[in-house]
């Protein structure tokens, strides 16, 4: 039906002000609009440390896992001998079942790009060193440590007894252009803040020696045995299927001097600060290492490096964002 002039303004013209609304139409009319209650912004996680564009943090989110993965795929399987499988090398990350119970140490360069120059706009930092982070209790949920597959730190966890707490370290990496001193200061800050934040006694870890042939770095390994092996109480021995006798020289055929500057960075590292060796080296094919047991009781750290580092105690929540040799 075709609608003249006179009647579509008699449809739509104003009701006069004595007839009313049907109420039936009513429930028509749109409710008033409520604004949406928005939850606040997490505050933003703590930095444990920062020295010029370098800062050291945990990971924030998934995307930051999955840097810190990126990292060490480049590391250990570009750079050093680790194998892959296909679906590592379909997704170019390190990455295992460990990674989502674990916190992840973070050293990410906030003021450059990839290429190195300094960036007009922002974008994502870029993850520059890693340390992977397991507390003894998440462990506990889990399946223990990741270390148990190679040494029985288990016995050792059961005879230290309910008062002492374990922190795992593993998975270090560091970026080739970062791999200097100021790289190293900042992930041991961040370690040693997070250790102090969570009560640890006694960290535990592996670190390796490039290459599965242990005649390779028999004085190395020799070295280790005569000098740095833990005493009974610490000493954790290497699964009997996968032990490898580190004790390859007699202690009056090593240059010791000549050994100390070989050795890894990361194990000598360990040593400064007063840490022992396990009971026998292991061999892991997948990643192409020689492997030895790091024991690191809190006790035993060298006192002078406290001066560097701050004594245990000594960091409180307030000050743990502010390292005073960083700062």
């Amino acid at each position: 039906m075709r609608l003249s002039a006179s009647r579509i303004v008699r449809k739509f013209k104003p009701l006069r002000p004595d007839r009313t609304v049907p109420e039936s139409l009513l429930t028509l009319r749109p409710k008033r609009f409520t604004p949406k209650t928005f939850m606040p912004r997490r505050p933003a996680p703590k930095i444990y440390g920062k020295l010029g564009n370098l800062e050291v943090r945990l990971a924030r989110s998934r995307s930051d896992l999955r840097r810190a993965q990126r990292l060490r795929y480049k590391v250990f399987y570009e750079e050093m001998s680790a194998v892959a499988d296909a679906a590592t090398m379909i997704s170019r990350r390190d990455e295992d079942d460990y990674d989502p119970i674990c916190d992840h140490l973070l050293v990410v360069d906030n003021g450059v790009t990839p290429n190195g120059r300094r960036r007009p706009w922002p974008l994502k930092p870029r993850v520059v060193g890693t340390y992977r982070l397991l507390r003894q209790d998440a462990a506990n949920r889990y399946q223990g440590f990741y270390t148990q597959g190679e040494y029985d730190v288990a016995t050792l966890i059961e005879a230290r007894g309910p008062n002492c707490n374990f922190v795992e370290l593993g998975r270090s990496c560091v970026l080739e252009p970062y791999r200097n001193r100021r790289t190293v200061e900042l992930l041991w800050q961040g370690i040693w803040t997070y250790v102090c934040e969570h009560g640890a006694n006694v960290m535990i870890g592996c670190a390796s020696f490039k290459g599965t042939d242990p005649e390779q770095h028999a004085e190395a390994l020799s070295f280790l045995h005569h000098n740095s092996l833990a005493p009974e109480e610490w000493r954790v021995k290497a699964h009997d299927n996968l032990y490898v006798d580190m004790n390859r020289m007699p202690a009056s055929e090593i240059n010791n001097r000549s050994v100390l500057r070989s050795l890894p960075p990361l194990i000598k590292g360990y040593l400064r600060l007063g840490a022992f060796v396990g009971d026998g080296a292991v061999i892991d094919r997948q990643f192409g290492t020689t492997d030895v047991l790091i024991i690191l009781p809190i006790d035993a750290i060298n006192a002078r490096y406290f001066a560097h580092f701050g004594a245990p105690g000594e960091l409180l929540p307030e000050d743990a964002g502010r390292p005073k040799h960083l700062v």
